[in-house]
């Protein structure tokens, strides 16, 4: 199971409810109230928290994680490694009560998808970094994903990993290709097409299909979406709405297509090569995870020089091989392609994790879903998903 497709629907119990406290002004921090002190010239420590399967591992112990190691090495800094994110919303509901009572988290790094990225910005619950000692960003990182909406700039976050929400298809049994969203409403198609469950990992593709520019959308485009939802749902075209579930169903052919994560399918397609993804002509979303420093971070000086250690090309490089996203550093590309060996050689070649001029083309970041937007909207969807 992939890292990304562990995400869950936004839920209507306790999640939820915790959710709609982000726009309460108390919870908001003020900028001089985010630094704590700062340990890091005498504490050579660092609590990195990140997903499950989200890292390099070592063949023989996956207890070492290479490109982490190699860190501490260089630089003396011991670093306490936990995979304890499992759900955005649940990670929210963990940290959330200290963050909002100004105080430590007992993390000085995090890694956060950016729709829940966009909450901890606008609340300022997260330090912005000094670039000026993150040289490696400052050179390396992605061009595309530079500026995103809710962190112009990206001066409070850093992508771990990237990747696309387009199209899945299994090639052979539907005997055609699908080159576009629209597609996936043919008649022959019926009853055997998934959609992604999550709000936030599912409403901009669909807007995409409708020729809608998606980091401009508004509620009437959003609306207009969920009609036609709604209406497929009701004759039975959109067989479910699925989590990560969506991987057995198209790999045991229950499912001829759809919505689907770029880093699920490279993992799919080394057991079935009939599996194909798709970015479709209409575009797809491009997304990221992204790395985060919490407020009162005592390690703050450490967290940003693990940062910068991973947008060196080699490092950067190394992790891509491992975990198969879109690499958000497009210089390990060259580096893998030098590789000696051939399976590593031909990763720099595959457009899932360096995606080439003409997919970059029609791909595109999301505006986020407002704090003013989102209860409705969540309400509106899950009723349609049935959550």
């Amino acid at each position: 199971m992939s890292r990304r497709s562990l995400l869950r629907a936004l839920g209507a119990g306790a999640a939820g409810a915790a959710l709609a406290g982000c726009g309460v002004p108390a919870a908001f921090v003020e900028p001089g109230e985010r630094a704590g002190r700062d340990s890091s010239a005498t504490d050579h420590t660092l609590h990195f928290a990140n997903w499950p399967l989200y890292i390099d591992t070592d063949d023989d112990d996956e207890s070492k994680r290479p490109t982490l190691d190699a860190f501490s090495r260089r630089t003396g800094i011991s670093v306490t490694y936990t995979e304890e994110i499992n759900d955005n919303d649940e990670f929210f509901g963990k940290i959330s009560p200290a963050l909002m009572n100004r105080q430590q988290t007992g993390r000085d790094l995090i890694v956060i998808s950016d729709w829940m990225a966009a909450r901890f910005v606008r609340l300022g619950w997260v330090q912005e970094m000094d670039r000026a000692k993150q040289p490696n960003v400052a050179k390396y990182l992605d061009p595309q994903l530079r500026t995103p909406a809710f962190d112009e700039g990206r001066l409070h976050s850093v992508p771990w990993q990237s990747g696309i929400t387009g199209i899945a298809y299994n090639r052979k049994k539907l005997g055609r290709e699908i080159r576009s969203t629209g597609e996936l409403w043919a008649d022959d198609l019926r009853g055997r097409v998934t959609l992604l469950s999550g709000l936030d990992e599912s409403f901009a593709l669909l807007m995409q299909g409708d020729g809608v520019d998606i980091t401009r959308w508004t509620a009437d485009d959003f609306h207009t979406m969920c009609e036609q939802v709604e209406k497929r749902v009701r004759s039975k075209h959109i067989r479910r709405f699925t989590g990560n579930d969506y991987i057995k169903d198209l790999a045991t052919g229950d499912v001829l297509a759809c919505q689907a994560y770029s880093g699920d399918v490279i993992q799919l397609q080394a057991d079935n090569p009939d599996i194909e993804f798709v970015v479709p002509e209409e575009g797809a979303e491009l997304w990221a995870e992204s790395l985060m420093i919490p407020n009162l971070a005592r390690h703050k000086r450490n967290a940003e020089r693990l940062i910068d250690h991973y947008y060196d090309p080699e490092v950067a490089a190394e992790l891509a091989a491992w975990v198969n996203y879109v690499c958000p550093v497009p210089a390990a590309r060259d580096v893998l392609a030098s590789s000696k060996d051939e399976e590593t050689a031909a990763l720099a070649e595959d457009p899932l994790i360096f995606p080439d001029d003409a997919m970059r083309k029609r791909l595109a970041i999301a505006r986020d879903i407002t704090s003013g937007e989102r209860m409705d909207f969540a309400k509106k969807w899950n009723g349609i998903v049935g959550l």
